[in-house]
């Protein structure tokens, strides 16, 4: 077959595969790994995390309360009627112990890690709920593999999905820690923080904005999150956030349990 026959007919076929992941995709945009592949690739990170000695995890044998209500609330946020890949991921939570740090971030397939800094410094479970929030929507809207792929390339992901770049997988690891990702993605990660608080009912729906109304008034950055230093500005996200909870009728009432200081912040080390 000719050279300018086989080009149209290759081209024809991609579009076609596009079109399938877009499908799978469920309407978060186009993303050329399957949803095996995010799981793959989080499972992988995942037992990089856990074996590689460059992060302090915190056993769950050891601190059992504070897994035990961290992973509480990550089933009552992906119990929202938003969450698309509830029952796709394994949603596990892992606990970092680093003081210094005041973030928390999504690898894909639903693998969620949390500093000791951002529970130590946040105030209440509101607040924590909004920032699980974002980092599963991140997750949940497969943001990590499509910003990833940006990054390193598609034939380099493609790759490390394959298992060809196992030494890789602390680079990519870190790179989640700090990942910037897009403007766009940031304000969806947002939007639906909101979206799953204000069907869990008990809870301020705009919590997430707590968390970046303290950094500001502290004037704190370094350490803080990537997701804090993409435009818009952290007081425009603020307000979009209490914006959007204002909007869709949500409840806005900061309850501040005591649970989260009795069974997870004072257990921890």
């Amino acid at each position: 077959m000719k050279k300018d026959v086989l080009l149209p007919l290759f081209l024809l076929l991609l579009l076609g595969s596009v079109s399938c992941k877009k499908k799978e995709n469920k309407g978060t945009g186009i993303n050329i790994f399957s949803i095996n592949d995010d799981k793959k690739l989080g499972l992988d990170m995942y037992n990089y995390v856990q074996d590689s000695g460059e992060y302090v995890v915190l056993d769950p044998v050891q601190y059992p309360e504070p897994y035990k209500y961290t992973n509480e609330l990550v089933t009552k946020i992906i119990h929202s009627d938003d969450i698309l890949h509830r029952d796709d991921f394994p949603w596990t939570v892992t606990l970092l112990k680093d003081d210094s740090i005041l973030n928390a971030f999504a690898t894909p397939g639903g693998y969620i890690y949390i500093y000791t800094g951002l529970i130590k410094y946040l105030d209440c479970e509101d607040h924590f709920a909004g920032v699980l929030g974002h980092e599963i929507a991140h997750a949940d809207r497969r943001h990590s593999t499509q910003q990833l792929t940006k990054q390193y390339g598609l034939q380099f992901m493609l790759d490390l999905v394959l298992g060809k770049r196992q030494g890789a997988l602390s680079n990519v690891t870190q790179s989640l820690i700090t990942l910037s990702f897009g403007r766009e993605a940031e304000a969806e990660a947002d939007a639906y923080s909101v979206k799953y608080l204000c069907d869990m009912g008990n809870i301020q729906a705009d919590g997430a904005a707590g968390f970046f109304k303290k950094l500001i008034a502290k004037g704190q950055s370094g350490n803080t999150p990537a997701f804090l230093s993409t435009h818009p500005s952290p007081e425009s996200r603020v307000e979009n956030i209490q914006n959007a909870a204002i909007a869709s009728g949500c409840d806005t009432t900061q309850y501040c349990s005591n649970a989260y200081n009795t069974r997870l912040k004072n257990l921890l080390p």
